[in-house]
């Protein structure tokens, strides 16, 4: 109680208390919590969505790694799937052989196959005795731990085999190369009974081990899901490839133009268009030195006129013209170290200017961790591709498949597939004389129109998988989700070049 000055009490508590008006800085603050809020909800309901619609909330999370400039690598992961319950009838490891793309097809095949024999897979072994002798282990190329729990309601997949399964407990695996382009009906019948005699199978050869046509809808969807959604990059491999992406696209639209004119793909193939006698028989020697690569003596000129050999620089120059790309056209050279380095590339830079490489763009300790890892290098030019307005492979490789195979994934982007058996006879034609530039350049177009990664249906040659389609160029049973192949893949479906 106190008393005013007249001798009336007054109560204390009747005085209401002063109002203290908020600071600049609790705006703030209660502004950024909010913000941060809202963006995580918004975050989760992609990451949720993309579960169930994943070609729907490809573009909103696009748009929002775009806005945030923070790269989907280290945005909220999905929840976790249900893990699948099943009894293992026994435990596969594998040995992966070859290059990056070759090595990523082979883990979607064994994955599938794992799910088909209701095996526990071992995380795969990657490949480190061939040319590129990249000493990297899987973890060093993926997320590992999104692999494994990403999959964990088709596969159960461990890091290791257990103890009691190892050498030093006197236990041998059998260790096989599965045979090539088998079907269901060889892995159920000749491989599954292996296991309960054995309990672990080594596959110690893995490209094209799995048929591309006649597999199980769901099957050929679980090779698709594992390359497209769980074969995902380490963050450092994923953040400086969207780095270099962004780069790019500030600079306006590009080419990712995967130049193949590399000295172990010259040597393997026995292709020396361009090269002096000397680099002729120094890809020659190589050739001997690799007993696994089986052709010695190779005619290059006869390869060359079969379509077998990768464009050389020069040749990539005429035809990229001849497409109708001007000199102002930003070209990305997604490949390793061209054989005759720059000398070889003069050429191709004359008539486009803004050729630009990996090296160019990043600051020299941003690649030294990559360095000698042939493999993490090829990531990044794999993400690049894909991300590409353009892709134009000179040779229909590994990756040429892999990459197509995605931009046709991701809403069928422009991807020029080079006639090359066409070209190289055109190429012949214009260089003699016989064809002038406006008919070459008329006659490259035209052999082109329906080669620019628009929808087809897969060529399927029963008794010959070798030269028919390769299911990871085009997966089309992913593909038609939301409409009939029928409607998708209609004739008439073509992609202008501009």
């Amino acid at each position: 109680m106190e008393v005013r000055s007249d001798g009336v009490p007054v109560r204390c508590d009747k005085i209401p208390a002063p109002v203290i008006p908020r600071t600049r800085l609790q705006v703030w603050f209660i502004r950024v919590c909010s913000s941060i809020l809202l963006w995580t909800c918004l975050v989760q309901l992609v990451a949720v969505g993309e579960l169930w619609h994943p070609h729907f909330f490809n573009n909103i999370t696009n748009r929002i790694s775009q806005i945030a400039m923070v790269p989907r690598a280290i945005q909220s992961p999905p929840p976790l799937l249900p893990a699948r319950k099943y009894k293992s009838n026994g435990f596969l490891r594998v040995s992966c052989n070859g290059g990056l793309n070759q090595m990523r097809a082979a883990i979607c095949d064994m994955v599938t196959i794992a799910r088909l024999l209701n095996l526990t897979l071992v995380v795969p072994e990657l490949d480190k005795t061939s040319f590129w002798a990249d000493p990297s282990n899987f973890e060093d190329i993926f997320d590992v731990r999104h692999f494994i729990d990403s999959l964990r309601d088709e596969v159960r997949i461990v890091r290791r085999l257990p103890k009691r399964f190892n050498r030093k407990h006197g236990h041998k695996p059998l260790q096989m190369p599965p045979v090539s382009w088998s079907n269901e009906t060889y892995y159920l019948q000749q491989i599954l009974p292996l296991f309960k005699k054995h309990r672990v199978l080594h596959f110690n050869k893995t490209d094209a081990r799995l048929a591309n046509n006649w597999i199980a809808l769901d099957l050929q969807k679980l090779r698709c899901r594992v390359n497209f959604q769980a074969l995902k990059f380490t963050p450092q491999i994923e953040t400086l490839g969207y780095k270099l992406v962004r780069i790019l696209q500030e600079k306006g639209p590009f080419v990712a133009l995967h130049l193949r004119y590399e000295m172990d793909m010259l040597a393997f193939s026995g292709c020396t268009r361009g090269c002096s006698e000397k680099e002729a028989e120094e890809l020659k020697q190589m050739r001997y030195a690799y007993i696994w690569w089986r052709d010695k003596e190779i005619d290059s000129e006869m390869r060359r006129s079969q379509g077998l050999c990768p464009l050389t620089p020069e040749e990539a120059s005429t035809v990229l013209q001849a497409l109708g790309f001007d000199r102002n056209t930003q070209i990305y050279i997604a490949a390793g170290e061209i054989y005759g380095s720059e000398r070889r590339l003069a050429g191709l830079r004359a008539a486009f200017p803004r050729i630009i490489k990996k090296e160019m763009l990043l600051a020299p300790e941003e690649l030294q961790q990559f360095q000698n890892h042939s493999s993490q290098m090829a990531a990044l030019d794999f993400m690049v591709s894909v991300a590409s307005n353009t892709f134009i492979p000179t040779y229909d490789g590994n990756m040429a498949k892999l990459v197509e195979g995605h931009r046709r994934f991701l809403g069928f982007k422009r991807t020029v597939l080079l006639d090359r058996r066409k070209l190289v006879e055109l190429l012949d034609m214009q260089q003699n004389g016989t064809l002038s530039w406006d008919e070459f350049t008329v006659s490259v177009q035209s052999v082109h129109e329906k080669r620019m990664g628009q929808p087809s249906r897969r060529r399927v040659i029963a008794d010959r998988p070798k030269e028919e389609d390769y299911f990871y160029a085009n997966p089309q049973e992913c593909l038609c989700e939301r409409r009939s192949c029928d409607d998708l893949i209609s004739p008439g479906n073509s992609t202008a070049i501009g």
